[in-house]
């Protein structure tokens, strides 16, 4: 075959073509840095570095972005329990305080404002937020754990307790009457014979409700398990309310229903200070309730009180981050269609009627197929027990106040008695026996008032617990969540490593090939000017 010169015009064009084509190869790999610019120049990179891309993609999500929002909220919560833990010891000094013996008025006062004030502080540390939203809420993140002002919005509330949220209190009958005697009416003839017979100490059962100032136009009642009830759960009694005030006040009732033969099944709503007072009667048969543990879905032990309440102050929790309840804020008390007032009904949590409590855990994703809880609810360190305790101790702090009150009050009556007047002595007399009767109820309410400051030493220390629980929980989370974070900070390194090893060209070699491959170019360029030089004339 003869080679033309057009044959070797063409073969050197089209070699010099391929030569120049892997130069600009190399010079595109030189200015980007990169193995490939389309997927095309090398199918296996080029899949390969989708896939690490992805992978680096998700590991900085989960480690610039999830783990450290993540972080900020436990911190966040962490602050919060580490105050209500602190607060919860103060308020554990403060009862062992109140239990001497040796208090005086002023000292008494002092403790009765400290504790008024953690408990405040207890509550104002619930409402914690992080980036707007609630920490201790639950899922209802853009809703406060208490009111952060009053408010009127009513509500049907059912607290599903057992019978070991009953208590035993003690009252002193005949106080009131003490309280009210001045130097008008101290010799009144329902006053005069005041003695100190008349004061005396009795128990009484009660159940304390989580809130105070109830509604008293509907009635609350209480539920029990019943088979025949399509709810499972039946009204058993409901409660005959009372104003604090009454007379005879209620807990007068139940001790006069106790005293009755045969017993009386009774129970009283004092709605200001949300008390249920029980009768003996009623006491024991809740007392016997017990669960049955062949069925471990249902508890057959468990007690439903339903009531309302409407008025709520500053610093009052939430009963939607607790019970099973109902906002009727919306419904008109005119209304008779079930349907309109069904619907103008807002309700939250009514599994839990049926023993079905979902918690209410908050999780972020801070790996593939990893998450972590990040929340701590409410009802593991907020309960409404620490206030409750707290109000026991400021009732009973102020009786024995009132009671200080009174004697002074009677003996400066005593001191100024008119020993001339035809009626000294029968005066001298019911004076007399009004302080003595005062007297003895003041030692009955400094028993009463040491005996609560006792009790509740270790109440809030079981408050304190529950608050150490919590706050260890959430250390645990923490100290999870920076393994995790480790794990992720070394994952992000070698999937990064893989993608530049699979993606990143090696500079220096690139450099030294472009170099070979522009001295092949010229090279070529040369000798191809040479030959085609050399034509058929040449040899004839």
């Amino acid at each position: 075959m003869r080679v033309t010169n057009k044959i070797i015009q063409n073969n050197s064009v089209s070699n010099i073509n391929i030569n120049k084509t892997y130069q600009d190869k190399l010079n595109n790999q030189m200015s980007t840095e990169k193995k490939i610019v389309r997927p095309s120049d090398d199918p296996v990179v080029a899949i390969r570095a989708l896939r690490l891309r992805t992978n680096v993609s998700q590991v900085t999500q989960y480690y610039e972005k999830n783990v450290p929002d993540a972080e900020s909220w436990m911190d966040v919560t962490e602050t919060a329990l580490s105050t209500v833990s602190s607060v919860l010891t103060d308020m554990i000094e403060q009862c062992t305080k109140g239990s001497s013996e040796k208090l005086t008025t002023t000292d008494r006062q002092t403790i009765l404002d400290a504790l008024t004030a953690l408990r405040d502080e207890v509550y104002s540390t619930g409402n914690a937020d992080y980036a707007g939203r609630s920490v201790f809420t639950g899922y209802r993140t853009e809703t406060t754990l208490m009111y952060t002002e009053a408010a009127n919005q009513k509500y049907s509330i059912t607290e599903q307790i057992n019978n070991d949220a009953m208590d035993t209190v003690k009252y002193v009958k005949g106080i009131d009457k003490l309280n009210s005697l001045n130097e008008g009416n101290y010799n009144s003839a329902a006053n005069k014979d005041a003695k100190e017979q008349e004061i005396q100490e009795a128990s009484v059962h009660r159940i304390r409700l989580a809130y105070e100032n109830l509604d008293g136009d509907v009635a609350p009642t209480i539920s029990l398990y019943d088979t025949t009830a399509p709810a499972g759960f039946k009204t058993a009694y409901t409660a005959t309310v009372y104003s604090e005030n009454a007379n005879p006040t209620a807990y007068d009732k139940v001790i006069e229903d106790n005293a009755a033969s045969p017993k009386v099944e009774s129970v009283y709503l004092i709605k200001e200070t949300g008390e249920l007072l029980i009768s003996d009667a009623v006491y024991d048969k809740l007392m016997a309730l017990s669960d049955d543990v062949t069925t471990p879905t249902l508890d057959e032990s468990q007690i439903q009180i339903t009531y309302e309440k409407s008025v709520w102050k500053k610093g009052d929790l939430r009963p939607e981050h607790y019970f099973a309840c109902k906002d009727l804020s919306a419904v008109d008390s005119s209304w008779t269609d079930p349907d309109k007032i069904e619907k103008a009904t807002i309700k939250y949590n009514q599994d839990y009627l049926k023993g079905i409590v979902e918690k209410q855990s908050i999780e972020y994703d801070v790996g593939i197929n990893q998450s972590i809880r990040v929340n701590t609810t409410a009802d593991e360190v907020f309960t409404h027990a620490i206030g409750r305790d707290v109000d026991d101790i400021i009732a009973a702090l102020s009786e024995v106040n009132d009671m200080e009150a009174t004697i002074e009050r009677l003996t400066k009556i005593k001191e100024g008695l008119d020993e001339t007047a035809t009626d000294y002595k029968d005066n001298l007399e019911s004076i007399t026996n009004q302080i003595d009767a005062a007297n003895k109820a003041l030692t009955y309410l400094k028993e009463k008032m040491q005996g609560l400051f006792e009790s509740n030493i270790t109440n809030m220390q079981n408050h304190l617990n529950k608050a150490n629980e919590a706050t260890t929980a959430c250390g645990t989370r923490q100290k999870k969540l920076e393994l995790i974070n480790n794990r992720l900070m070394s994952q992000k390194t070698n999937f990064e490593t893989l993608e530049s090893e699979n993606e990143n060209v090696d500079l220096t070699e690139i450099a030294i090939k472009l170099s070979s491959a522009e001295l092949t170019y010229q090279a070529a360029l040369m000798s191809t000017s040479k030959i085609l030089q050399t034509s058929l004339m040449n040899y004839i």
